[in-house]
This record gives structure tokens, sequence and C-alpha cells, in this order.
């Protein structure tokens, strides 16, 4: 499996209001692509957009060449799967029923088995007949990843995949994302820990106010300019034994 997502120009408007505005990037088989920024940046609003999920009034988005609008049901499953950030369950089914849903393209006992294994990579295959209501909210977001990675498809996107997660969770989804990745897929997540996303990304595209500030590896995208400028700190990345860590205090105004 290999993909390219390539976002053109692209720009959303509700209301008269400016949500995104001419945004462009890519993101390539067998990278793990980082969305950051502030609260309401537009960075949901950006995946959405890009998988034809919200109604773009400029600019365009396709992968390998094609968008996903043009597609049939089987072939955008095949293109993409995505996490959204939003975690609820209505039904209180069994995980492993909840992870099959995302190989609804193979046959019901081939579907259980690729669930059992999704699960089984995020650790909670012992979870597999328990009913996701009854579930901490950290295994349920274990077992709507595991449901995004038994898709199979060459683009993968996870909104805020570590939230809610305690942090060996944290690296270990982003590890089988990684690993996804390597395997050939494009991968794009949104993340709010800046050091998190310098670990785990190749690239970061750094949004603020529905426009992209930058798109550049982490040691570029995250310099001191831009997080004063987007994020409101003073600071930088600085090289440790775990990685990037990100050495930053809140930038105080002088009044």
């Amino acid at each position: 499996m290999s993909a390219r997502l390539t976002v053109e120009g692209l720009s959303v408007v509700e209301r008269g209001r400016t949500i995104l505005e001419r945004v462009s990037l890519t993101a390539d088989a067998g990278q793990v692509l980082g969305v950051v920024g502030p609260n309401g940046a537009g960075k949901t609003t950006l995946l959405r957009a890009a998988l034809g999920l919200r109604r773009v009034a400029a600019g365009q988005a396709r992968v390998d060449g094609r968008r996903l609008a043009d597609l049939g049901p089987a072939e955008q499953a095949r293109a993409a799967g995505y996490l959204p950030q939003e975690r609820r369950v209505a039904w209180n089914m069994p995980a492993i029923e909840i992870a099959a849903l995302g190989c609804a393209d193979l046959a019901a006992a081939e579907a259980r088995a690729e669930a059992r294994k999704c699960l089984a990579e995020l650790e909670v295959a012992d979870l597999a007949e328990r009913g996701v209501l009854d579930m901490s909210g950290g295994e349920r977001a274990r077992v709507l990843l595991a449901r995004l990675l038994a898709t199979r498809a060459s683009l993968l996107i996870a909104d805020e995949p570590s939230a809610g997660l305690d942090p060996d969770a944290q690296f270990l989804a982003l590890e089988r994302l990684r690993q996804r990745a390597l395997a050939g897929a494009a991968v794009i997540v949104t993340l709010h820990d800046l050091t998190l996303a310098a670990r785990a990304c190749d690239r970061l595209a750094v949004v603020c106010e529905g426009r992209m500030r930058a798109f550049a590896p982490p040691a570029e995208a995250l310099s001191p300019e831009i997080l004063a400028e987007v994020f409101g700190l003073e600071g930088a990345l600085v090289d440790s034994p775990a990685g990037p860590t990100l050495a930053a205090r809140r930038r105080v105004h002088s009044t």
C-alpha cells in the first residue's frame, strides 16, 4: 500500500467567516505528517476538507491524483481511513465488533481475525469481547484506533490519536502508526503535545487562524519564531537523550 495526499489552495468558508485559507501541503507514503496549532486553528477542518467531508470554497485535495469524492465507497475505504477526534460510541458493542467495522470489505471471519490482530497491536486484545461503553476512555480510544488500523488503507488520518491516553499508550499509538508508514502508508496526525509531535513526525504543518504558518521538519517548523508567533511561547526545541524536547515557557507580554 502506498499513497500521496496533495492539498492545493484549500479554503473553507462558513457563514461568511473564513475557517481555512489557501492551505497547501503534501503527505507522502512512508512518512508521518503532524498537523499542529492552537485550539481553533483549523486543524480538524483541514483534515475533514481534505477527505471531502467539508465543503470547500476553493482548492482541492487528491490522493494519488484522484479526488476521494470521485471514488466509489469501496475505493474510498481502500484509499483512506479516518479516526475523528470525537470518540463517542452510541452502542455498547464488543470491542472486536467495533474494530472489525474498519475492514467491512472482508468476510466476517477474516474481519474478526484482522480486528483481533489490531487490538493485540494496541495491547487490548483481552478486551475483545467487552462492550466499549464498559471501558475507560483510554481503553475505548485504543479500540477506535484499532478500527483505523484495520482499514489497511493507504492513507491514514488520525485526529488527536493520543487524546485520553496515558504516556506509554501515547507512544504505543504513535509507534503503531509509524509502523504503518514504514509499510508504505501516508500517515497524518493532529497533536497538541509539541514534544510528542517533534519526536513522532517527519514533518509538521503548523496551522494558525486557518493559515499555514510553517511546513517543514520539526526543528524548522517549531523554530523559536514560530513558537512565539503561533503558540505564545518563549523557548525552543532542544536535544535530549529521549529525542527533541520543548523547553519553553508562556510568553509574558510587557504592559
